[in-house]
């Protein structure tokens, strides 16, 4: 008899992932996150309406507890505790690059949202850190001849703002905040990656660690192809936000293809040319 396929293992290792974010607790570098919390309230400042039922998903809720004291705020599980219907405004912070299943984490999002209640996202785009994983690419690649999984993977825009609306939400926008740092070497960036609890969960990761010569390469490297005149390394991380709300009969809708009542020329004050064949 044929045995039964197994099932392929997923993105993270939640084990890992939750080890490495209570030893980032020792001595936490939050800013990324605190970052992201300003960016929140900034964008909720711009919205019309008061919110009295908010949740916030977070890996880190200490970064969020005083500036939204009535909330209730949950870690990032692949199951979500939260409730239909019970929100009128659901954060997601700066975890959403950890989900096996992203989609199904919008998703439950939007069912614990209100109609017309607001879902606000901040996730890491495509740009962050390419220095340093181009960097750690290149060497392992000359010392050991492959690459090993060594950073999960982070949307691109677009692809972010396509999953708002395969969730199921109204009136997906999507933009980019980069953020350029520098650090005294690759080794400071890192440790301070470590300080954040995003040090390498991957489930497909190496068990065991990098290898010295690898290390000192991938160092050369960042030195050598993005290092500054001060002797510094640069250091790109991209935050995405995420805006949508809930579907719901009072908000706008687009018109049907061809149910237009006025010509678009003559709205612009032109004349209408037709295409040759």
């Amino acid at each position: 008899m044929s045995q039964a396929p197994s099932n392929p293992p997923g993105l993270t290792d939640r084990q890992a992932l939750i080890r490495n974010r209570q030893r980032a607790l020792k001595a936490p570098e939050l800013f990324l996150h605190e970052t992201a919390l300003d960016e929140a309230q900034d964008r909720l400042s711009l919205v019309n309406r008061t919110f009295t039922d908010v949740a916030i998903i977070t890996p880190f809720p200490q970064v969020w507890a005083a500036s939204f004291p009535n909330a209730k705020i949950i870690p990032d599980d692949e199951v979500l505790a939260l409730e239909e219907q019970s929100h009128d405004l659901v954060l997601h912070a700066l975890a959403l690059h950890w989900a096996d299943d992203p989609v199904g984490q919008l998703i439950q999002c939007r069912r614990a949202l209100r109609p017309d209640g607001l879902f606000l996202g901040l996730t890491f785009g495509g740009q962050t850190l390419h220095e340093l994983r181009a960097s750690l690419g290149q060497a392992e690649v000359e010392v050991t001849g492959g690459m090993s999984p060594r950073v999960a993977p982070m949307g691109e825009i677009r692809d972010l703002g396509g999953l708002l609306q395969r969730a199921g939400f109204n009136l997906p926008v999507a933009d980019a905040i980069p953020l350029n740092t520098s650090y005294q070497s690759p080794l400071h960036l890192m440790h301070e990656l470590r300080a954040m609890g995003e040090n390498n969960a991957l489930a497909t990761r190496l068990r065991h660690p990098t290898q010295r010569n690898v290390l000192l390469r991938a160092m050369q490297i960042y030195h050598e192809s993005f290092g500054t005149d001060d002797g510094r390394i640069p250091a790109t991380f991209e935050i995405i936000t995420l805006t949508a709300w809930s579907p719901d009969d009072s908000q706008p809708k687009p018109l049907r293809p061809g149910s237009a009542t006025q010509r678009l020329a003559d709205a612009l004050g032109t004349v209408e040319k037709p295409l040759k064949d």
